[in-house]
């Protein structure tokens, strides 16, 4: 079978600056893979990439065998964002609606193929967990609340892969869980592929199948064990870098501390 992303020897260039270079890995389907990496390293590059939105300078990149182009609905993509106007009143299920028909910008489709919309569309939203607040303005939502929502509308086009940009961001604690817990299910149940940009990898860590990890302008996949490593992470970074794991298995990586620096006045 063909894996569902695959680089080979790829860069991208932003600028007349590479972002990273030289990256090769294959994800197979189904695989739940955190993207992770410092701020400014590529990991939402890397994710626009894949989705044609950033050309490639230098490799190959394909998706599903295919190669990358924009407007694949094999993929569902959520982009990196914090929350909905409290004031906004378009309806939580209106907004997943717009998955399928939102290119229609408002003009009514055929009878029977709107309602078979409507039904497709209840049905991702139960998918979610979101059916007890569909009908509700999506401003009103709390913050898990709008993440399923917007989980609905990137897979109710029938997409094979998720790619998410920092979904967990200003979530509290519980709703990371739920919605780890619920793209993990959603990976096995719907045999969807799931790349997921995050910073943090311990709220994912019991979930994911593979980590793909951007820094120092390179990119390095593997299992969490083989590449959340002191030795390996050190050569990536091309700094010094630490790995400490707790006693309830969480990962802390510490890098070299940096000098203080004072003000010219003081």
């Amino acid at each position: 079978m063909e894996p569902a992303v695959q680089l080979d020897r790829a860069a991208v260039k932003i600028g007349g600056r590479t972002i990273w270079s030289d990256a090769t890995l294959a994800i197979d389907g189904q695989e739940f893979v955190a993207i992770l990496g410092p701020n400014g390293a590529g990991k939402s590059t890397l994710l626009k990439a894949l989705l044609g939105v950033v050309p490639l300078s230098a490799g190959m990149a394909r998706v599903f065998g295919q190669s990358v182009r924009r407007g694949n609905d094999a993929v569902g993509y959520l982009p990196q964002r914090r929350r909905f106007d409290a004031d906004l009143r378009i309806r939580a299920v209106d907004l997943v609606r717009m998955g399928v028909d939102g290119d229609h910008w408002g003009v009514p489709l055929p009878g029977a193929r709107s309602r078979a919309i409507d039904k497709h569309v209840r049905e991702t939203i139960e998918l979610v967990g979101a059916e007890r607040y569909s009908d509700r303005p999506i401003g009103e939502l709390s913050g898990g609340e709008q993440q399923r929502v917007l989980i609905a509308q990137a897979l109710v086009s029938g997409a094979r892969m998720l790619m998410l940009d920092e979904p967990l961001d200003s979530l509290d604690l519980s709703n990371q869980q739920a919605i780890s817990e619920l793209i993990r299910r959603i990976c096995r149940e719907q045999g969807v592929t799931v790349l997921l940009v995050a910073h943090d990898v311990n709220p994912i860590l019991p979930f994911i199948d593979r980590v793909v990890y951007v820094a120092g302008g390179h990119v390095l996949c593997g299992r969490p064990d083989e590449v959340i490593r002191t030795e390996i992470l050190t050569k990536l970074y091309g700094a010094p870098v630490e790995v400490l794991r707790t006693s309830d298995g969480r990962i802390v990586v510490i890098g070299q501390s940096e000098a203080v620096s004072y003000h010219g006045d003081h």
